[in-house]
């Protein structure tokens, strides 16, 4: 695994003469530079230049400066521009709504809207039960959040965390078939945020929390898996433990640690270090080891079944160490003790890149780009509204670890997310787990779950 997970990528839209060995004295400069080069594409060719667009990979923004000075300096070479994909991806937005019925005349019109839409208005007021076959609703998904600990930036606000929030919906589509709906919140005030979510409730088929900062975090889940007739799951707390303990049990399959009797260590326990802590004594009925920064986390993690302990006994200690503390570089390589797992999932940093783990003795190392969530939530979510679940139990996030866990091909810890079969296999176990638990409202016969493909929901 490699540490360039935390470099940066640019396209540098270069001039070139077209005299011989200009393209070669251009990327013998870049490789020099010690920078990765990666598409090169040709953008226009006249008489006398070539334009041409040159992916690289840089450290940092120090590197991409000297980067370009060197270029720069090439007599026949100049650069026009220096692109930035990634924002230009974002530009306008990564999601739409669209209409998913064409509306080419007065008779389209009609029946979309007046007169006939109130035909179906009248059939809902009476019968409220067929908003599911008559609405967006079903497979609609709230994905809410107030902006206090996105992506491990911390709290940027709502609107700044709305690319991440468009990224879910944008995934959830693509991957599901699940209309995902961002929704911003300006309010932190625990009871607000729970009292909005409830208002807005009857729109959505379930409701996705997302990047909500500890402790409160754990309040608002609850409280509306209470108080809402439809499911909840908060992203960084279930999604991420149900992925994580999924790796987990890869991993202890390429070694010798058992993961029932291991020593298992919880560095940070925010949303998702604490009930990730729950999953693996739930799953194995052994508590693990937690320290956190506050002695509030600490005891919120023994009462839940957990061990109090402190970061130099975990590095110590423990066969297998989680970390999810949001701090880069937490552990240098000589705390590393030969033969442990270390999972350090902080993101956008890892507390130490796997590439260090690895060289200092750990026997599997990975971070928080390897162990995603995006494996986890879109399945799970289907599953769930398939099976028209009111609540995810544990049954249904036991069986979406297992699918997960045996989706995996042999070299790797954790299925890639661009795999549909993960999704599919994900989808089929909750649903039948929601079933055989007692949870489902909707029949699913066994076509459903012998299909291998999954259809869009709005066709079934």
């Amino acid at each position: 695994m490699s540490s360039a997970n935390n470099k940066i990528v640019r396209t540098l839209r270069c001039k070139l003469r077209n005299i011989p060995e200009t393209l070669n004295k251009l990327t013998k400069a870049i490789g020099q530079a010690g920078v990765e080069i990666g598409n090169i594409s040709t953008i226009h060719t006249g008489n006398h230049y070539t334009v041409r667009d040159i992916e690289v990979t840089v450290a940092d923004e120090d590197a991409l400066r000297k980067l370009i000075e060197r270029v720069s300096a090439l007599k026949d070479v100049a650069i026009i521009r220096v692109m930035d994909d990634v924002l230009k991806l974002h530009q306008n937005g990564k999601i739409k709504m669209v209409g998913a019925t064409p509306i080419n005349s007065i008779s389209d019109l009609r029946k979309v809207y007046t007169p006939g839409v109130a035909e179906v208005c009248k059939l809902v007021a009476a019968h409220p039960e067929w908003k599911d076959h008559y609405t967006s609703i079903p497979y609609s998904i709230a994905i809410v959040t107030d902006g206090t600990a996105i992506l491990g930036l911390g709290n940027i606000g709502s609107v700044a965390g709305m690319p991440v929030m468009e990224g879910k919906s944008a995934l959830m589509y693509q991957f599901v078939g699940v209309r995902g709906i961002p929704i911003l919140l300006d309010t932190t005030d625990t009871e607000e945020v729970i009292a909005t979510i409830k208002h807005i409730a009857p729109t959505f088929g379930a409701i996705h929390l997302e990047d909500f900062a500890s402790p409160r975090c754990f309040e608002i889940e609850e409280r509306l898996e209470k108080e809402l007739d439809i499911p909840v799951m908060q992203d960084d707390q279930q999604g991420t433990a149900v992925v994580v303990l999924a790796a987990l049990i890869n991993a202890c399959k390429k070694t010798d640690i058992k993961l029932e009797k291991a020593k298992i260590g919880m560095i940070g326990l925010g949303a998702a270090g604490l009930i990730t802590g729950e999953f693996i004594l739930r799953f194995t009925d052994n508590p693990t080891l937690g320290t956190a920064r506050t002695e509030a986390s600490i005891k919120r993690h023994v009462a839940r079944g957990g061990i109090a302990s402190n970061f130099d006994e975990i590095m110590q200690k423990a066969d297998i160490v989680i970390c999810t503390s949001g701090v880069s570089g937490l552990i240098k390589p000589a705390m590393v003790r030969k033969g442990q797992i270390i999972f350090a999932l902080a993101n956008p940093f890892p507390e130490i890149t796997p590439d260090q783990a690895m060289v200092a003795g750990a026997t599997i190392a990975t971070d928080g780009r390897t162990v995603n969530n995006l494996v986890g939530y879109p399945g799970i979510w289907r599953g769930t509204l398939d099976a028209k679940a009111k609540k995810i139990n544990w049954d249904m996030y036991c069986a979406a670890i297992l699918a997960i866990a045996n989706a995996t091909s042999e070299n790797e810890l954790i299925p890639s997310p661009l795999d549909p079969k993960v999704h599919l296999a994900v989808t089929k176990s909750v649903a039948r787990a929601a079933i055989e638990s007692g949870v489902a409202q909707r029949h699913l016969d066994e076509d459903y779950f012998e299909d291998t493909k999954l259809g869009f929901p709005f066709d079934m």
